[in-house]
């Protein structure tokens, strides 16, 4: 994976070769396969075959029989990896182990691209570069020199080993390697290797894997070997797969004594790297001064002043990623930007700092992952981030600044306000869920520091659903709602509306509806405050929805909890097998209902169901059903305080949504009334 490109979020949770399945299917549905050819299979591809391995669960698509890589590091720091894989595909879902997606650019050479199978019954045959399809990476917003080699290997069916190598050559501007040896299917045995030059030295960090110290097999050559690593299974709501996975990160340099910045010994380093690499993009020029006045002059207060240039910035300058060699981490110049009215996510950075600067504003570069968990503190590396955006320092108490709550104290910068402005859901003072309690380097002048950004608390990330209903003698349920939405909800519904058609948008509060109440009809809708991102979204509804109730004789059986579940099967046993990993929450949240429901003349309430109270330190649930004056009122509030659970505590976990899961379930019994 090409992880120099700060862009915007992308999922990007599984090893390469996924992001090139869906180009490759296109040509793969037409017939076109590569042509097969009897040639020699390598011996490393043989071995691996022929190998011992042990019995692997029934479900196992496939295993990863021979992960190789060879890293060699010449004395003009040109870089050499060589690439080796083999895999048994076991089951029909590891077919797509004969897909091949290898990268390249005008910085990363690509060559030697072979690939084989080694069939369980026939002869061996080999597919070679030149069968493989050229195409470049697939988002629409980006513009960039890399593309990639996609090489189908025919006949990679159960029963059958498939293997390929390929190498790569590059001069990078950091001298780091990642040796990624766990993956998504079971590994029997996992190698790498470095070659350094004479008088060149390594420094290695070991991630979700206990530390293994290498053979030296050579003059300045070192390999690593580990055999049996066990896949990382995907799990509903686990952390991103990058967090979880184990490898091996690897900085190389000359000796200390000629290092110099070379090195990245520290995110000071790293730091001082990146601010020196984009020293001269913040230049104010006439126009870009003439814009900032305009925004500005009517408004003297200083935070009103910053809203009015972040909204434009965040609004007004299109996200398009152009990323062409060392563009991948240098952003363009502010007039650049502003000229042309687009950038990616570093750019609109640089652009609002310029412009910041201007109301004399201070504001500083912070590099993030958009994958909480993918940065390690421990390792200084540029290596982990995808994603820039800005520490704000905000003057002493502003006014107005009360609903600010992506703010933090530096010590020595002092009131820091993080704010994303790629982001088109999410305004000022707020920060995107998956940027929260993550970390991020905060680039100065004296260099870079490591900080974890705050998560903010369930009260800024609010959902209350009122509702005035009333049920018939008949069971039909009928009434008025409305969804008054803050923070990450309201980003959450935006995301499906904002680029809807009205027809779409119908549909999806249609489709939300009917997963609560069977043959529930949507009579009307609105939205208030859709395209204004400050703005609290607010949406009113209103549903019939017959055969709510269920009768039974002379009782009718009525569920106070008519919309909106806090329970998922995620916390449940899958497979009968034990979760593995953490519970991941997008972020802290508080969910509240408010529901009433006139009751049918001819009813009283024979029965409610009982208060429910939990409290698992994390999570918080505590529900009441009540009836005064001829109406049920049941009155919820559901809170998440954190955003991972440790594997430790599933079981509590567990055992809390159990109780939701009654409480949520459970009815009121209405009796009719004897005439």
């Amino acid at each position: 994976m090409k992880t120099k490109w700060f862009s915007k979020p992308k999922e990007m949770s599984k090893p390469i070769k996924h992001l090139a399945a869906a180009a490759l299917m296109t040509t793969l549905l037409f017939g076109v396969a590569p042509p097969m050819a009897w040639g020699s299979t390598p011996d490393w591809l043989r071995s691996a075959a022929l190998a011992p391995r042990p019995k692997y669960p029934d479900d196992t698509r496939a295993v990863l029989l021979l992960n190789e890589q060879v890293t060699t590091v010449g004395n003009n720091s040109e870089i050499k990896t060589l690439y080796r894989r083999a895999y048994k595909v076991l089951r029909p879902g590891g077919r797509d182990r004969g897909v091949v997606a290898v990268y390249f650019d005008d910085e990363t050479r690509l060559t030697e691209l072979k690939a084989w199978c080694l069939p369980a019954a026939g002869k061996d045959y080999e597919v070679k570069q030149k069968d493989a399809i050229e195409t470049s990476a697939f988002n629409e917003s980006l513009y960039q020199d890399t593309r990639y080699l996609i090489l189908k290997i025919p006949a990679a069916d159960p029963g059958n080993v498939v293997g390929y190598e390929y190498e790569q050559r590059r001069r990078p501007s950091i001298l780091q390697d990642t040796w990624q040896f766990q993956h998504d299917v079971p590994v029997r045995r996992a190698r790498f290797e470095l070659r350094l030059p004479s008088g060149w030295e390594y420094e290695p960090f070991w991630l979700n894997h206990p530390t293994r110290n290498p053979q030296q097999i050579g003059d300045n050559r070192w390999a690593w070997e580990i055999e049996d690593v066990p896949a990382v299974e995907e799990e509903v709501s686990m952390p991103a797969w990058q967090a979880l996975a184990g490898r091996l990160e690897v900085t190389y340099y000359p000796r200390r004594t000629n290092a110099g910045q070379g090195s990245h010994a520290s995110w000071r380093d790293i730091g001082l790297w990146y601010a020196q690499l984009a020293a001269d993009r913040r230049r104010p020029s006439a126009e870009i001064k003439q814009k900032v006045a305009e925004l500005t002059s009517t408004t003297p207060a200083t935070l009103d002043k910053i809203r009015a240039l972040t909204s434009f910035v965040q609004k007004d300058i299109r996200y398009v990623a152009i990323e062409i060699g060392i563009g991948g981490y240098q952003p363009h110049s502010a007039q650049d930007i502003f000229t042309d009215r687009y950038g990616d996510c570093k750019d609109k950075a640089t652009l609002l700092s310029t412009m910041l600067g201007e109301v004399g504003v201070k504001s500083y570069y912070v590099l993030v992952n958009t994958k909480r968990g993918v940065v390690a503190p421990e390792f200084p590396s540029m290596l982990g981030f995808n994603h820039v955006i800005l520490a704000i320092q905000l003057p002493s108490e502003p006014a107005g600044s009360g609903n600010l709550w992506s703010v933090q104290d530096h010590k020595q910068l002092g009131r820091m306000l993080y704010f994303d402005p790629t982001s088109t859901l999410v305004g000022i003072g707020y920060l995107p869920e998956t940027l929260q309690e993550s970390y991020g380097m905060i680039v100065t002048e004296a260099g870079g520091e490591l900080v974890k950004l705050p998560l903010l608390p369930p009260s800024v990330n609010r959902l209350l659903r009122t509702a005035k209903l009333a049920l018939t003698p008949e069971g039909t349920l009928s009434g008025d709602v409305k969804d008054i939405r803050w923070g990450s909800p309201a980003a959450d519904l935006r995301a499906q509306l904002l680029n809807a058609s009205q027809a779409d948008r119908q549909k999806v509060l249609e489709n939300f509806l009917g997963s609560f109440l069977s043959g529930g009809v949507l009579q009307e809708a609105d939205v208030a405050d859709l395209d204004k991102i400050d703005a609290t979204l607010i949406v009113h509804y209103r549903f019939v929805a017959p055969n709510y109730a269920k009768a039974a004789g002379d009782l009718l059986l009525v569920r106070p909890r008519v919309l909106g579940e806090k329970v998922e099967n995620v916390f449940e046993m899958h497979n009968g097998k034990e979760r593995r990993y953490p519970v991941e929450f997008p972020a802290a949240s508080s969910q509240g209902d408010m529901i009433e429901i006139a009751l049918p003349v001819g009813y009283n309430v024979d029965e409610l169901p009982p208060p429910s109270h939990e409290d698992a330190g994390i999570v918080a649930y505590q529900s009441k059903a009540e009836v005064t004056g001829g109406v049920l009122r049941y009155n919820r509030l559901y809170q998440i305080k954190d955003v991972i659970v440790p594997a430790a505590r599933f079981d509590e976990l567990r055992r809390f949504y159990r109780q939701v899961a009654s409480d949520e379930s459970s009815s009121a019994v209405l009796k009719r009334i004897a005439q």
